[in-house]
């Protein structure tokens, strides 16, 4: 999978030589491949793998160029609208697409493409550089400033490349980094920014201005719960339809719940003449037969995906990954570099990784239920938004519920005057406050149906973003494209639209999705609750983590030791026997995962 990067520069222009963009090209591709270029001149240059570039120059040398990262979806009306424009596409390529969609309607061309892309336009006549980003932001894109210089690419590790930009992670980048509160444009580099999901930056000799092309409104919902439950059920539908275009059979990933299943039942239908629906399910070691409820998780994912893939008739896998697999050094540094920063996920993005892998053994594409609780409201801040609190974010609220994480989500083991010195707390009522003031509002609405479109406005928009930046940056390290049907703007903005007590009837979350799809798909996994990602049980995992912080603390070169509470973390390392609950080891996992970031990218400490 291959990303794009460049960079446009006014007045003197950047000076830089081929090698500079050779680092940064060589970040965005699996391959490397050898010739990346559509543009190089003397300000600007753009770089992308070979399927990814478009361009139409006229006999004076002026034109346009595109470098594209993504996929669009059902391309037949686009290609329609724009032959109507007098454009002829040549080679079939979503550049292409993109390209032609610029020539004909300007900066509005966003508008007109559906998919999951990132791409950036140059137009050598008008001297100017057009980023542009999907409506949800599947696709990532970063940039920076510097001097007369606007550099860009679809990860920061690009933008890091070449000694273009140092490496420094000051209070505000660290704040990124200790909450989840996802401030949308912000990175925890300091000097980096993210181009917004469904924004567009406008770089020009005028300066750099970015904008939405794609916004969620709100608008008073008037079909009755049969019309609604029929159009959730189509609109679906016909994005797994679009999902599963190409020549590539898909692998479905298959957790077994109701929102993976859907998608599956979906997909199986909308191929069934074209071959049989691969599906892939991760699982753990004895996890089944050894299972543990905790907090969130009331039954293993296994039996139920088998009881899915016989039901639909699909060609299933079970990925069962074991304690060592997890543990793996190259996998662990693998996640860190697909994802450009720590997290206190590392098993579960060691899990990912490695499920994606599996996946692409069988197909360069794969389907995801990523989304539907956001849309459909499946996680408990939604369906009991009071449970909130004042001035936090549903899920923060939720994870300070816990003693594990009541300083904040894998924060345990870090200094105390640290952490009061950043006031997270104050940063993401901050945070919030901005959040909430972004959310469209109806006329007429009662205070709880306000309050309720404000909880699923927040999860669109500065959570959901999280999930998908994860996605994307560790499937795209397994080579795999991940396709998510429920995150389709028509279905977005239709269920961001429908009354809660539509989306909940009988008292039970997602229960629109359930009439929805429910006769799809086994009784059993229609009522199963909601149940996350896997989490490995065995002890033994705990006790090397435990092990390995052991020896941070030990190492007087440890970058991160300045930021840690010793005795907290000793303490924590010196538990050799045992297991923990998921939420206190994430507290470890945070550490380590720091330890290795701060080490491998050199990182810069400015606080």
């Amino acid at each position: 999978m291959s990303g794009i990067a460049g960079w446009i520069g006014f007045g003197s222009g950047p000076g830089h030589t081929r090698s500079v963009l050779d680092a940064m090209a060589a970040t965005t591709s699996r391959d490397a491949p050898a010739e990346v270029y559509a543009w190089r001149g003397a300000r600007v240059a753009l770089a992308a793998a070979p399927g990814g570039i478009a361009e139409e120059r006229a006999e004076d040398g002026q034109g346009v160029a595109v470098v594209f990262d993504g996929v669009l979806h059902d391309t037949a009306p686009l290609r329609a609208a724009l032959s109507a424009h007098g454009h002829r596409a040549r080679h079939g390529t979503d550049a292409e697409a993109a390209l032609h969609a610029y020539l004909a309607w300007g900066a509005d061309c966003a508008e007109h493409l559906d998919g999951a892309f990132a791409f950036a336009v140059f137009d050598s006549r008008r001297g100017r550089l057009l980023l542009v980003r999907d409506r949800l932001g599947v696709r990532p894109l970063h940039y920076a400033r510097l001097n007369d210089t606007v550099y860009f690419a679809s990860e920061p590790k690009a933008l890091l490349a070449g000694s273009l930009l140092e490496p420094v992670l000051d209070a505000d980048g660290l704040r990124e980094l200790f909450t989840q509160a996802k401030t949308p444009g912000a990175s925890v580099f300091r000097g980096i920014a993210e181009v917004r999901p469904g924004h567009l930056l406008d770089a020009g000799e005028g300066g750099v201005a970015e904008r939405p092309y794609w916004t969620l409104e709100a608008r008073p919902h008037t079909d009755d719960p049969e019309t609604t439950v029929a159009t959730v059920h189509s609109l679906l539908a016909d994005s797994v339809g679009r999902a599963v275009e190409g020549d590539a059979v898909p692998c479905s990933l298959l957790s077994g719940g109701l929102d993976s299943g859907a998608i599956t039942a979906l997909a199986a239908l909308a191929l069934k003449d074209r071959g049989r629906l691969r599906t892939a399910t991760a699982t753990f070691i004895g996890y089944a037969e050894n299972f543990r409820p905790d907090n969130v998780r009331t039954t293993p994912d296994a039996p139920y995906a088998a009881e899915v893939a016989r039901h639909i008739g699909s060609d299933h896998t079970d990925v069962v990954l074991g304690t060592a697999d997890l543990l793996e050094p190259r996998l662990r540094r693998a996640v860190l570099r697909a994802q450009d920063r720590p997290t206190p996920f590392a098993e579960m993005d060691v899990a990912g990784l490695l499920i994606f892998r599996a996946a692409r053994e069988h197909s360069p594409v794969a389907l995801s239920g990523e989304g539907a609780d956001e849309i459909f409201g499946g996680f408990t801040g939604m369906y009991e938004p009071d449970a909130a609190g004042p001035e936090q974010f549903p899920w923060v609220a939720y994870e300070r519920s816990h003693e594990a994480s009541r300083h904040g989500l894998g924060l345990g083991l870090f200094d105390r005057g640290l952490l009061g010195k950043l006031d997270l707390a104050a940063y993401g009522a901050d945070r919030y406050r901005q959040a909430v003031a972004e959310v469209p509002r109806l006329d007429g609405e009662s205070d709880r149906d306000r309050r309720l479109r404000e909880v699923c406005h927040l999860h669109l928009v500065h959570w959901l973003p999280r999930l998908l930046d994860r996605d994307d940056r560790l499937s795209r390290a397994a080579g795999l494209q991940v396709r998510m049907p429920f995150c389709d703007h028509r279905l977005v903005e239709y269920l961001f639209n429908v009354p809660w007590e539509l989306k909940t009837r009988g008292g039970r979350e997602k229960s629109l999705l359930r009439s929805a799809v429910g006769d799809l798909l086994p009784r059993s996994v229609v009522e199963r609750r909601k149940s996350p990602f896997p989490v490995n049980q065995d002890p033994a995992y705990t006790h090397v983590l435990r092990r390995e912080l052991m020896r941070v603390l030990d190492d007087p070169d440890s970058p991160v030791a300045p930021l840690l509470d010793p005795v907290a973390a000793r303490a924590a390392g010196a538990e050799a026997r045992g297991g923990a609950h998921w939420l206190t080891r994430t507290n470890i996992e945070m550490v380590l995962q720091l330890h290795l970031w701060l080490t491998e990218y050199g990182v810069r400490l400015a606080l």
